[in-house]
């Protein structure tokens, strides 16, 4: 099997199995409780959370452990926003993950909170002007994700931080696509509030983490023991945040010796498909990309019937985001971008890893094609 479906989830990294193993079995106290075995958990916790804080450059009180992507997103959004001492407005983009444009609603139906949706190119990147001219003394928060995760545009985040900034308004970013690929120093972006999730790292599934800046006032979209400073309540979940800091780690690893490499392979692939495969288009920045992404439309075709025909022959790659898996809908992402949607409803995604070969590419390429062209012929009877 060729695996080309690492945004949605990775395999869980063997040595990420091995570190929390132990933590499972022996370390499986509650950090809250107050004899050795709870305090030995505490002393868990607190060692992979500083961590964790090491990527980010932050302090470890900065990180909040989360049960993955969507809850940061949901805390970053919901918390940075009810939290503020004023303004009622929100600025986002039409591209954002479920978990932000869901949490913009929410805000906008139960809390009166008006949310504007910036501008983007045609291949989803944000103009940081377009920032600048739409931030007023009431906005509260901007939350702009740092790389798409369908068509892996990647937005200039630094500018935009810096534009949040100077107004003194907060700024959030969704960092769960863009974790192990691009640099998640929160001092050097410039952002206040960072999400990521495990399993997009190699971690287990059900972990994430988000950086908040100290001082912000945070309202906790989770009430009960007051766990994570009050943050996110709940019993932690000690494996999890294990696993989580050595997959960040690792992935950081790759990030600096691999990143570059693999963003060739992918540009290979790239031109491969483009060049071999009648009617196939390339979605999103061909040069401000994750390395691992490549996202095409193939008019003509349907995306599920292309995916299928892919799996026959051990391909197995994406439709679009898996959150949105099973919905008849075009993806939000790319009508936004103006595309229509019955060639919206024909993409497809391919995600790489950093173990990702070129011979897998090659097979891949040569597949895409002999796909796109049984699906077409079928299509028109034949």
């Amino acid at each position: 099997m060729i695996y080309l479906d690492n945004a949605a989830t990775r395999p869980l990294r063997r040595e990420v199995a091995e570190a929390i193993w132990p933590v499972m079995t022996r370390g499986f106290g509650n950090p809250s409780s107050h004899h050795r075995v709870g305090e030995a958990a505490a002393a868990t916790l607190k060692a992979a959370r500083a961590r964790i804080a090491g990527v980010f450059g932050c302090r470890p009180g900065e990180v909040t452990i989360t049960g993955g992507g969507t809850e940061a997103d949901n805390l970053a959004v919901k918390g940075l926003a009810l939290g503020a001492p004023h303004g009622r407005h929100i600025i986002t983009t039409a591209l954002e993950h479920e978990a932000v444009l869901d949490s913009c609603d929410y805000l906008h139906r139960l809390h009166g909170f008006e949310i504007t949706l910036l501008a983007t190119d045609a291949s989803g990147r944000v103009d940081p002007a377009e920032l600048a001219g739409v931030i007023r003394p009431d906005s509260t928060l901007v939350t702009v994700h740092y790389a798409n995760n369908e068509i892996g545009t990647v937005q200039p985040i630094r500018e935009l931080a810096a534009i949040a900034r100077a107004a003194g308004v907060s700024f959030h970013t969704d960092a769960v696509q863009a974790a192990g690929w691009l640099e998640l120093n929160v001092a050097d972006l410039g952002v206040d509030a960072l999400s990521i999730s495990g399993h997009k790292l190699g971690a287990p599934q059900g972990v994430g983490a988000l950086y908040l800046r100290g001082r912000l006032q945070v309202e906790p979209v989770l009430h009960g023991g007051g766990q994570e400073r009050g943050k996110r309540s709940g019993t932690e979940n000690v494996a999890g945040a294990v696993g989580l800091a050595v997959a960040l780690d690792l992935a950081e690893a790759e990030r600096r010796e691999l990143a570059p490499a693999l963003a060739e392979l992918r540009d290979g692939f790239v031109t491969a498909v483009l060049e071999s495969t009648p009617g196939a288009g390339l979605t999103g920045h061909p040069l401000h990309r994750l390395p691992g992404n490549a996202s095409f439309t193939f008019a003509g075709t349907s995306g599920e019937a292309v995916l299928l025909e892919l799996e026959r022959h051990d391909i197995v790659c994406s439709s679009g985001s898996a959150c949105a898996a099973g919905s008849d809908e075009p993806s939000h992402v790319l009508t936004a971008l103006g595309i229509p949607g019955d060639l919206a409803q024909t993409a497809v995604r391919f995600t790489l890893s950093a173990t990702t070969t070129a011979g897998e590419l090659v097979e891949a390429a040569a597949r895409v094609r002999e796909a796109v062209a049984t699906v077409r012929g079928l299509a028109n009877g034949g």
